[in-house]
């Protein structure tokens, strides 16, 4: 008996999250889980009673729909039927109506159980309970936040943006001075009237490679260059200038990169209506920034090196410092990295990101911030929607805050940028190394 009270207690608790189906079938049905695990899926199942194609556990039996429907009949009205043969007859799909009597004995024999039938009040009950779990539910999903059709149109605009300007086969690598991990090996690099605000008039800025990038002729001074007369003796300053073999390759590495950034800032819906003013402003100051977060896409946990295709473009820490750059910065970036790598960000969050951090208001020298901070709202906005939206938890917890943190963490690593980048440009034999593009940018940083 008690054996039976378990199961009756499983089938109350079964039911009570049954589908939306007709009540009464399921009042009759008890989807009793598989007791030994004797059933194969894939087997085609058959009724205990008269052999047809079997629904699953009825009442504690394997049977039909039509013979779950004959015992619970039966037993809600306390039928009493008599064999008019043998009381032996074989029931099969096609005789099963002709002996009443016959058809109910084997439905006990094979193990089905009256106290499974639920009472009238109990299906009422059941039909109340199944109704208000789905107002509940319909109620869960009309509150759920959803992406707007305008939401999603800035998405995949920002997704658009940044498979065009942010090419994962590396091929143009090759067309930067080669890398050279021993001796430096001086070049001089072309200077030119603002290529940023060339770039920013461009309407097409994908591929800036074209004829001067990268010749070297006679540098030219540039009128918005200003540079801090101040002597910086920080650690980070402490840095063995005399062998930056790796300056030319990276250099070009990161003038390509920032020509990059200018093509998707460009693409940023809101971008182009602000002042030229404020968009070379933000590009300016947030250009290390964006090229720190678009190089986590390349950056790997397992050995914390930058992979670019081939090993020529496997960037190590230590090539880093042959640039110029001391573990003041590189220990934070590094760090950085993993934490950025480790949100598992999808590309959409990505590239938001990336949004968000170039439309910064309170950037130096932006005129229009109330503009500028209403399309960063904007953009912020979309981002939390869509993290509850598509980004499934655990991942989800707190990732809009952490998010932002990667932006703060972004700020410090810029700071300590500006001021490597400042006592590199003081030395002429390596500023020459520099592409215009680096000076004007990360020049105008320095105050």
């Amino acid at each position: 008996m008690s054996r039976l009270q378990s199961s009756w207690e499983m089938h109350q608790q079964s039911v009570a999250y049954l589908p939306d189906t007709d009540m009464e079938t399921m009042a009759a049905s008890t989807s009793l889980p598989d007791p030994a695990g004797e059933f194969d899926r894939n087997m085609p199942r058959i009724c205990g009673v008269c052999g047809d194609r079997a629904t699953g556990f009825h009442f504690n039996a394997m049977t039909c729909e039509g013979c779950k429907g004959f015992f619970r009949r039966s037993m809600k009205r306390k039928a009493m039927f008599t064999c008019p043969f043998n009381s032996d007859c074989k029931i099969t799909k096609d005789n099963r109506r002709h002996c009443q009597a016959c058809r109910l004995k084997r439905c006990v024999d094979i193990g089905m159980m009256k106290e499974f039938i639920l009472t009238d009040e109990e299906v009422q009950r059941k039909r109340e309970m199944i109704l208000k779990r789905k107002e509940e539910e319909a109620l869960r999903e009309s509150l759920k936040p959803k992406l707007s059709e305008e939401q999603q149109k800035v998405i995949d605009i920002l997704l658009e943006a940044h498979r065009k300007t942010y090419d994962p086969t590396y091929a143009d690598f090759t067309k930067f001075r080669p890398p050279v991990r021993s001796n430096p090996s001086n070049r001089g690099a072309a200077r030119s009237p603002s290529i940023l605000t060339q770039d920013l008039s461009s309407e097409d800025s994908t591929d800036l490679f074209g004829s001067d990038a990268f010749k070297s002729v006679e540098p030219q001074m540039f009128s918005n260059l200003v540079l801090s007369e101040e002597n910086d003796e920080s650690s980070s300053m402490n840095i063995d200038f005399s062998h930056l073999s790796m300056l030319p390759h990276l250099a070009d590495l990161v003038s390509y990169s920032i020509q990059k950034v200018i093509g998707f800032a460009k693409m940023i819906p809101g971008f182009r209506n602000l002042a030229a003013e404020d968009q070379i402003a933000l590009l300016k100051s947030s250009a290390i920034e964006v090229i720190m977060l678009r190089s986590n896409q390349s950056f790997t946990l397992e050995d914390m090196t930058w992979t670019c295709g081939s090993n020529d473009f496997k960037y190590r820490i230590s090539d880093v410092t042959q640039a110029g750059h001391s573990m003041d910065l590189l220990e934070p970036l590094v760090k950085f990295q993993v934490g950025l790598k480790k949100l598992n960000l999808h590309e959409e969050e990505h590239v938001l990101l990336m949004a968000i951090c170039i439309l910064s208001p309170d950037r130096p020298g932006v005129q229009d911030t109330s503009l500028v901070e209403s399309l960063q709202d904007r953009l912020s906005e979309i981002l939390q929607t869509y993290i509850r939206c598509r980004h499934p938890p655990p991942g989800s917890r707190l990732l809009y805050a952490k998010m932002i943190q990667k932006l703060a963490d972004l700020r410090s690593l810029n700071e300590e940028h500006s001021k490597q980048y400042r006592c590199l440009s003081f030395q002429p034999e390596h500023s020459m190394q520099l592409t215009p593009l680096v000076l004007e940018v990360f020049g105008n940083e320095i105050s």
